[in-house]
């Protein structure tokens, strides 16, 4: 089981990450669901939930959600999308 994060995940709440190689380019996700380990995620403009492995890092949650290689996008809990002002 994960350590005890701070900041979590939050089921209904949109996340985003930014690419390391473009900054302009944002992948969106909301969480539908989560476990104690895990989080089922869906991207904005697709319909195929992912379930992916939850780790903390400096008391924040955080996942891989296209997977986990070199330069690949970390979601973290403490990104939430803010709501258009």
């Amino acid at each position: 089981m994960p350590d005890q994060a701070t900041t979590r995940f939050e089921t209904g709440r949109r996340y985003y990450c930014r690419s390391f190689g473009d900054h302009n380019c944002i992948w969106r996700f909301t969480v539908e669901a989560r476990t104690a380990q895990t989080v089922t995620i869906i991207q904005d403009g697709e319909t195929e939930a992912r379930r992916r492995r939850v780790r903390v890092w400096q008391d924040v949650e955080r996942v891989d959600p296209l997977g986990r290689y070199s330069l690949s996008p970390v979601l973290s809990a403490d990104s939430p999308e803010r709501p258009p002002s």
